[in-house]
């Protein structure tokens, strides 16, 4: 009988196998289902799909009902010289040939990136192309799916409803395996691979030589673990990329359009060939690139990297002479000034340069009562809740003190633009970056850390770690100790030196520091195409 099977616990053993076997050798051909149906319009990918696992089962139940027809592709049919070929090896070499045909044309696409990045609309396959590639994969995935259940069972119904659960569960796993699948590129390359292998080895099976399935299988699995420790990878690198605030990868993001990003050793390729080219790197100007620059990292810096130190700040004290008074003012470039009695830190107002010339004139001394009350911040203030309080101080400098309430610097409203824009010196101000020809700088110990960044085109000598803001800051803290002048320390980045050195001390301070390039590998590079 038909189901006499039934009551045999050995039947069953061997149809829950057959089942797990069915479902192996059938997820190549439910992946190459996916990667062709991917061609078609998103309305019609399920149908496509349904309608070619579907003909998968008829094309092996088919075949299952023929078992007797099946048996006799073994014996020879025509021989070429010594080489014997049966109907059966016919098959396998043919559909061999075809896999490798259609892998080698989809890898093709694929790492030419033709369907990724042409032009216009994407075009689509028509259906009926793609579903008479579907019966083709099918008829030689179907073959071995057939025969290892022939060799596997001896009764045709257990064939049958083994390879009818397989395929009603490949069915129901088809949608979410083709979303991975079209979601992963790596994986598709990795499918194709797959499909070239076992084209070939179909080949290879078709002229008589056995290929055991097991070296197959191991190739795969080795390769789907690589991948799957691939993939685990990737996500791991994008949640970290996440966990970042939005605001620092755009404004990082940006940085790198503009060039501001160091050459890393992946990028020295790129660099060579760019220089070997006789091309610039850079596409934007330098201002351009100082002004974006400066605006997206406003937010990152301290104030006290933007105000004027306390040893710098130009002040009035009441206790002075008004003919003191008079020529301080009058010497100065400043239109307002901290009005205080005896020290800076007893700070009584803020007076206007033209108001405090006319009550000297007038009255012989500064009234206090027409100062303006001073516009205090702490030291820890945010850059952007200081540009706000400055916005409605009206054009007036603020004051910054420390956690004791002595005052360390006054900011104004041109110390903000100048750390978007740049320097704008007063005159009676020489500029902290002085220029003096290819790859030299004098530069001023008080001098901005990242404008110097900019200005060099490195990295490495602003750190959020670091509580100094200074050129000079810097190099105390690389010497350790208080330098002498011509004292040198070098900072290397990307393969580029920049070797620094104590020109000018006043006391305790440094006050002027020359910086050098040392030429880089691409530069040498270029230097050498060029001769």
């Amino acid at each position: 009988m038909f189901f006499e099977w039934m009551a045999e616990p050995s039947a069953w053993a061997g149809l829950l196998t057959l089942v797990v076997l069915e479902i192996v050798l059938g997820i190549d051909n439910l992946i190459f289902i996916a990667i062709l149906v991917d061609k078609l319009p998103p309305h019609q990918r399920d149908r496509a799909r349904v309608l070619g696992l579907s003909l998968a089962l008829f094309m092996r139940l088919a075949l299952l009902s023929i078992i007797s027809w099946l048996v006799t592709l073994t014996e020879p049919w025509f021989s070429i010289g010594p080489l014997a070929f049966s109907q059966r090896d016919v098959i396998l070499i043919v559909g061999g040939l075809f896999l490798l045909l259609k892998g080698t044309v989809e890898l093709h696409e694929r790492v030419e990136g033709k369907a990724e990045h042409s032009a216009g609309p994407r075009l689509h396959a028509g259906f009926g192309v793609i579903v008479l590639q579907i019966v083709v994969l099918d008829a030689v995935f179907s073959l071995d799916a057939v025969i290892t259940a022939v060799g596997m069972v001896d009764h045709l119904s257990i064939m049958m409803i083994a390879v009818t659960i397989a395929i009603m569960l490949m069915l129901v796993a088809s949608k979410p395996l083709t979303r991975f699948v079209n979601s992963h590129p790596t994986v598709v390359i990795l499918c194709l691979c797959f499909l070239l292998m076992i084209g070939f080895t179909l080949i290879v099976e078709g002229f008589g030589f056995a290929v055991p399935k097991g070296y197959l299988y191991a190739a795969i699995a080795f390769s789907v673990v690589i991948e799957t420790l691939n993939q685990l990878a990737r996500r791991n690198l994008r949640r970290q990329v996440a966990s970042r605030p939005l605001r620092e990868r755009t404004a990082e993001g940006v940085m790198r359009m503009l060039g501001m990003r160091p050459v890393s050793e992946d990028d020295e390729a790129l660099v060579v060939a760019t220089a070997e080219a006789g091309l610039s790197a850079q596409v934007f100007e330098d201002e351009e690139r100082y002004m974006v620059s400066g605006v997206l990292t406003l937010a990152d810096r301290s104030i006290h990297s933007v105000m004027t130190p306390r040893t710098e700040v130009s002040w009035l004290n009441l206790d002075d002479p008004p003919q003191v008074l008079r020529e301080k003012v009058l010497r100065s470039p400043h239109s307002f000034f901290p009005v205080c009695r005896g020290k800076l830190d007893d700070i009584v107002g803020i007076g206007r340069a033209k108001d405090i010339v006319a009550d000297l004139a007038e009255h012989g001394k500064i009234r206090v009562s027409h100062l303006r009350e001073p516009v205090i911040v702490h030291e820890s203030i945010s850059m952007l809740n200081l540009m706000e309080t400055l916005k409605h101080a009206r054009g007036q400098l603020a004051m910054v003190t420390d956690e004791f309430g002595a005052i360390e610097g006054l900011v104004t409203p041109m110390d903000m633009f100048e750390a978007i824009a740049g320097e704008f010196p007063d005159e009676d101000e020489l500029p902290d970056i002085e220029e003096l020809g290819e790859g030299r700088w004098r530069v001023d110990g008080g001098a901005d850390l990242l404008h110097l960044e900019l200005m060099l085109k490195t990295e490495g000598l602003v750190d959020d770690n670091d509580d100094y803001t200074t050129v000079a800051g810097f190099m105390l803290a690389r010497f350790g100790h208080l330098p002498e002048v011509g004292d040198r320390c070098a900072l290397e980045h990307s393969h580029v030196t920049f070797e620094f050195t104590v020109e000018r001390m006043e006391g305790r301070r440094i006050a002027s520091v020359l910086i050098e390039r040392q030429p880089s590998d691409t530069e040498d590079i270029a230097g050498m195409k060029e001769e």
